[in-house]
C-alpha cells in the first residue's frame, strides 16, 4: 500500500479535489430520499399543487447536481489514476532495464513482464476506484445510517446492528486476500513464461511436432492459474452474499417494524418509503465496499510485487578510480578473471588473463557453453566478475559510469532484436546518426545493395523481430547497427552464422578496412571467421586452453587443431 500512497501523493491536490466533488455529489444523492419523504408526508397532504411542483423541481435539481458532481469526480479519478500509473510504469520500466544481469536472472523475464502488465493494471484499477467508489461507498453507508437515525431511531437501530457484523466479516476475509492474489500473480508469471517460450519458439515446436506436448504444458499452467484465481475469487466473494442476505433480512425487519409503527401513528408513511430507499443506498454502499476491498487485495499484492523491483538495490556501484587502475598501454585487459552466474555454482570462466592493444582484433572460439558470451558480458559489465578485474584504457570497468562505458561499444549479439521500425531507425537506433553514417555502415555490412532494391529504401518498415527479412539480412542490419557509430570496441557475437562464406569474408575485410581503429572482438564457430585476426582465444569449459595467432594455435593447441580439421580438412 505504501507504493500506491507514494505515487498518489504526487497528485494530492487533484485527488483532494476529486474526493471533495465526489463528497458533494454523494451528499446531494443522500438528500433525494429525504426530500421525497418531506413531499409525501408534509407537502402532498396540504393539497397545494404549486408546492408539490416546486418541491418536485427541487428534487430533480438535486438529482441533476448529484449526477453532475459524480460524473465530474469520476472523470478526474480516471485521469489521475492514469497519470499515476503512467509514472509508475515509467519508473518500473526504467528500473527493469537498469537491473544488473544477476538481478534480471533472479526475477526472470516472464515475471517482469507480468509485473509491468497485469500487476500495474490491478494497481491502476484500485487507484481509480479508491477516488470514486472508495468515497461514495462509505458515505452511502455512514450517511444513510445518520440520516435514518434523524428520521426514526428505532428503524435505524436495525441497520446499526447489521452493519458492524458485516464489517467484521469483510475485514477478516480480506486479510486472506493478499496472499491468495500474490499466488495468483505467481501463476500468471508461469503462464506468461510458457506462452513466451512457445511464441518465440513456434518453429521449433512445429518442426519437432511437439504441439500436443506444449499444449499439455500450457494446460497444466493454465489450470493452476485458474484454480488459484477461483480460490482467491471465492474467498473474496464470500462477504457479498452474506451482506446481501443480512441486509435483506434487515430490509424485511424495517418493513415489518415500520408498518407496525405507521399503524400505531408513531411515524408517517413517507418515512417507510425513505427508509427503503436509504436501505437500498446502504446496500449499494456495502456491496461497493466489498468490491473495493477485493480490488485493494489485488492491488496490494500487485503493488508489493512491483515494489520488489523498484526497491531492488543497485548492486553494481561505480567504484572510485583510485586503486582500480592499471599502468598499461593496452586497450583491454582481463586480469585473472573468475566468474560464476550463481557465485557459489560452477565457474563459467576461470583465471582468464589477456590484453589487447587499441585497434587489435581478438577471435574467441570454443564449444557451446565454453564461456564465449560470458567473456563479453563481463567486458560490458552486464555482470561483475567474482575475482580479478577487467580493464579498459587502464581503468577497471567498474569505475566507469555505465552510460559512458557502454557508449564505447558497438555490439551485434547472436540473438539480437530487429525492432518494428524503419531500417534507418533500426541502424541508427536513436543515436542521432546522420544518413551518411547509416549508409556507410550498411555498405560495410554488405546490406546496402539489398536496401536500395526496396521501394521505400531506408524507410522500409521491418516487421516485429524482422519477420519480413531473411536470417542473413537481419544479421547484416545488426552488424550495420553495431558499426554505425564508429565504436571504440566492436563486439560481434556469432553475428555472421547465417552468412555464406563469401559474404562473411567480404564483411570482415570491410570492417577491418573502414573501422580499423576499433578494437574488434569476434565470437565465432567458424575457424575461417577468426583465422586472420591478431589473436585467437580458445575456451573450453570456461578455461583458457589456447591463445595466440592462427599459426601458433595450429602448432600448440590440440583443441584448435581438432576444430580446424573438422571444418577445413587435414592440417597442411
Amino acid at each position: 500500500m505504501n507504493l500506491i500512497i507514494r505515487y498518489m501523493k504526487v497528485r494530492a491536490k487533484r485527488i483532494a479535489a476529486c474526493m471533495t466533488i465526489k463528497t458533494l455529489g454523494t451528499l446531494s444523492e443522500l438528500m433525494i430520499p429525504y426530500i421525497l419523504e418531506h413531499i409525501i408526508d408534509d407537502v402532498v397532504p396540504t393539497g397545494n399543487l404549486q408546492r408539490v411542483i416546486l418541491w418536485g423541481i427541487a428534487m430533480a435539481a438535486v438529482a441533476m447536481v448529484s449526477r453532475l458532481f459524480n460524473v465530474s469526480a469520476n472523470r478526474i479519478a480516471a485521469y489521475t489514476g492514469q497519470d499515476c500509473i503512467r509514472r509508475l510504469r515509467h519508473d518500473l520500466f526504467r528500473r527493469t532495464i537498469n537491473l544488473s544481469g544477476r538481478q534480471f536472472d533472479r526475477f526472470g523475464l516472464p515475471s517482469l513482464t507480468s509485473r509491468m502488465t497485469s500487476d500495474s493494471y490491478n494497481v491502476q484499477d484500485f487507484m481509480v476506484s479508491s477516488q470514486s467508489i472508495g468515497v461514495r461507498a462509505p458515505m452511502m453507508l455512514a450517511g444513510g445510517i445518520i440520516v435514518t437515525m434523524t428520521m426514526d431511531p428505532v428503524l435505524a437501530g436495525i441497520l446499526c446492528v447489521m452493519v458492524p457484523v458485516l464489517g467484521v466479516a469483510v475485514f477478516v476475509i480480506t486479510r486472506y486476500g493478499i496472499p491468495l492474489y500474490t499466488k495468483v500473480q505467481a501463476s500468471v508469471d508461469q503462464v506468461v513464461r510458457i506462452l513466451r517460450e512457445n511464441i518465440t519458439g513456434v518453429r521449433v515446436v512445429k518442426a519437432l511436432t511437439k504441439e500436443n506436448y506444449e499444449r499439455e504444458r500450457f494446460h497444466r499452467a493454465n489450470e493452476q492459474l485458474t484454480g488459484d484465481d477461483i480460490r482467491a475469487s471465492i474467498t473474496m466473494a464470500t462477504p457479498g452474499p452474506m451482506m446481501q442476505m443480512a441486509l435483506n433480512i434487515g430490509l424485511t425487519l424495517v418493513v415489518v417494524v415500520g408498518a407496525y409503527r405507521v399503524n400505531s401513528g408513531e411515524i408517517q408513511p413517507g418515512v417507510i418509503l425513505a427508509f427503503l430507499t436509504y436501505f437500498n443506498m446502504i446496500l449499494q454502499g456495502v456491496m461497493a465496499l466489498n468490491r473495493v476491498f477485493m480490488m485493494a487485495s489485488k492491488a496490494v499484492a500487485s503493488a508489493n510485487r512491483i515494489d520488489q523491483v523498484l526497491q531492488t538495490p543497485e548492486d553494481q556501484a561505480v567504484l572510485p578510480t583510485e586503486g582500480h587502475t592499471m599502468e598499461t598501454g593496452a586497450h583491454i585487459v582481463f586480469d585473472h578473471v573468475n566468474f560464476s552466474y550463481h557465485k557459489t555454482g560452477e565457474q563459467c570462466l576461470t583465471d582468464i588473463s589477456l590484453s589487447l592493444g587499441r585497434g587489435e582484433s581478438l577471435g574467441i572460439i570454443g564449444a557451446t557453453g565454453s564461456g564465449k558470451t560470458t567473456f563479453v558480458n563481463l567486458l560490458m559489465r552486464f555482470y561483475d566478475c567474482d575475482r580479478g578485474a577487467v580493464y579498459i584504457n587502464g581503468r577497471d570497468v567498474r569505475t566507469y559510469d555505465k552510460d559512458v562505458l557502454r557508449a564505447m561499444f558497438g555490439v551485434a549479439f547472436q540473438n539480437d532484436t530487429i525492432f518494428n521500425d524503419t531500417l534507418l531507425e533500426n541502424i541508427s537506433f536513436g543515436r542521432g546518426l546522420g544518413e551518411t553514417q547509416v549508409r556507410q555502415a550498411a555498405v560495410c555490412a554488405n546490406i546496402a545493395d539489398y536496401i536500395e532494391t526496396l521501394p521505400e529504401k531506408y524507410e522500409y518498415w521491418a516487421d516485429i523481430k524482422g519477420a519480413n527479412l531473411s536470417g542473413g539480412q537481419k544479421q547484416r542490419i545488426l552488424i550495420a547497427r553495431a558499426v554505425a557509430a564508429r565504436p571504440d570496441i566492436l563486439v560481434l557475437d556469432d553475428s555472421s552464422s547465417a552468412l555464406d562464406y563469401k559474404t562473411d569474408a567480404s564483411l570482415r575485410r570491410a570492417i577491418r578496412t573502414d573501422y580499423g581503429d576499433s578494437t574488434l572482438i569476434m565470437i565465432a564457430q567458424r575457424v575461417s571467421s577468426v583465422r586472420n585476426l591478431d589473436h585467437i582465444l580458445v575456451l573450453d569449459d570456461g578455461r583458457m586452453i589456447g591463445y595466440g595467432t592462427h599459426e601458433e594455435l595450429l602448432r600448440a593447441c590440440p583443441v584448435y587443431q581438432d576444430i580446424y580439421q573438422s571444418q577445413m580438412g587435414d592440417i597442411a
